[in-house]
């Protein structure tokens, strides 16, 4: 039996049968754009994606994203909607052998009856470089669309010559939001979900398992389907209770306070900004545990930390916002739980770095002048001046170029005629800040400001 067989006999059989013993993630895979949920920036009305798929004008394309995120649901929702010869396997299950016989039969169909095959490849990364190059001529003439998912940054994990020959489509994590979405819906379809049976649960629940999956449709799914098959009783008339307590139980994790109207949220941000600000290192880090654990985004973290750096400490040292930034860096190439170590390690920097808000209080200082003075006029001298005319009327009439000057430093004044004198940035005595200082004097001294 061919591999083409073998895929069109999955599929009938999955069209008969929806029996049970099919995970209920499988069970609930949208058929359609329609019912896909998530990835707006690609299937949205009118997107680039959702065009692509409705009008079959398919190209070789990657998908990469995270897992749960919808790879293989867009890759079946194609297989659907195509003309053309579909077929699909797993990149960890198929070798050399497998790749020669597609390749074959795909040359077969496009010679006796011009029929492209579009070739999906789950974990396309897992594929080696010799596997790899044999999908190329293939690719290159049009025999074969290829369709690649991974979790991988392709850059690295898939050939240059064949990533330069397939458009790639970045899946987003999903959001709590959208997993609610989906666990609604599996609960209240009676034909493929669990609609059928009388289940109680409430939104505090369907929000813990969302926050739980952590972007993940499959893990939320498979979530749902262990507490409910725990609580399930012989009597299939009996009313079902899946609460917190029992999907605590099936997943064996505590689900800790954190409110969905969004109070605990922000309190626990705040908790961890003013240990930061307060120089408590492990302060900072119990508080961002207990964010992790209670299922808030690791970015969303990393968000404040960044913010947190140029606020809070500035130029004091600045290597904190280089540091904050690699934490993010580091997590998104690491993925939960080991990236964790990197925004706990940025943390501690942040916490024990000299502290200073002399760039914030800059920022506020300058927005009231802004908003006091409003668009005040560029003085003449420091104006651009690339025509004749504009030069004829005094643009850049006197400028200082500082260059020509000892230390490169001229006096000269660069602030609006009202705003002159005006001082914004105040450096402190700590950390590099101290050493900024210094220069700022020499430089007054230079240009003689009292």
């Amino acid at each position: 039996m061919t591999l083409f067989e073998q895929h069109e006999l999955y599929v009938k059989d999955k069209q008969k049968n929806l029996s049970s013993f099919i995970p209920l993630a499988d069970r609930m895979r949208p058929a359609s754009l329609d019912e896909f949920v998530g990835q707006g920036h690609l299937v949205g009305e009118g997107k680039v994606l959702r065009k692509i798929i409705e009008e079959d004008r398919l190209y070789s394309m990657i998908f990469w994203g995270p897992p749960g995120s919808g790879k293989t649901t867009l890759a079946r929702i194609v297989a659907e909607r195509t003309r053309n010869r579909f077929i699909s396997f797993s990149a960890v299950t198929s070798g050399i052998k497998q790749i020669k016989e597609v390749m074959e039969i795909a040359t077969y169909e496009r010679s006796q009856h011009n029929k492209k095959t579009i070739l999906f490849i789950d974990e396309i990364h897992r594929f080696n470089k010799i596997q790899q190059d044999a999908f190329l001529p293939f690719v290159e003439d049009g025999t074969i669309i290829l369709i690649g998912a991974t979790t991988e940054n392709p850059s690295f994990e898939v050939n240059s010559a064949l990533l330069s020959r397939c458009k790639v489509f970045v899946l987003k994590k999903l959001t709590p939001e959208e997993i609610s979405v989906l666990l609604k819906r599996a609960i209240q379809d009676k034909e493929r979900g669990l609609g059928k049976y009388d289940i109680r649960i409430d939104e505090d629940t369907i929000s813990f398992i969302s926050r739980y999956s952590d972007g993940d449709a499959r893990i939320a799914y498979n979530t749902l389907e262990l507490a409910f098959n725990s609580s399930l009783k012989e009597d299939k008339d009996t009313k079902i209770v899946i609460d917190i307590a029992t999907v605590e139980n099936v997943i064996q994790k505590k689900a800790l306070l954190y409110d969905k109207h969004g109070e605990e949220h922000y309190n626990l941000i705040s908790a961890l900004h003013k240990s930061l600000r307060g120089s408590d290192p492990d302060a900072a880090i119990y508080w961002i545990v207990r964010m992790l654990e209670s299922g808030e985004d690791p970015l969303y973290i990393i968000r404040r930390m960044v913010r947190f750096a140029s606020e809070d400490i500035g130029l004091a040292d600045p290597n904190a916002l280089n540091v904050a930034l690699s934490a993010k860096q580091s997590f998104e190439f690491i993925g939960p739980p080991e990236g964790y170590l990197a925004i706990i390690q940025a943390a501690v920097y942040l916490a024990l770095a000299p502290k200073s808000n002399s760039l914030y209080e800059a920022y506020n200082r300058a927005k009231s002048d802004v908003e006091r003075f409003q668009a005040l006029p560029v003085p003449y001298h420091i104006r651009n001046a690339p025509t004749r005319l504009m030069k004829d009327i005094g643009y850049a009439k006197g400028y200082k170029y500082p260059h020509n000057y000892s230390e490169g430093i001229v006096d000269q004044t660069y602030l609006p005629t009202e705003l002159t004198g005006r001082k914004y940035y105040t450096p402190t005595d700590r950390g590099y800040e101290k050493e900024l200082k210094k220069r700022l004097e020499e430089i007054n001294k230079i240009k003689k400001v009292k």
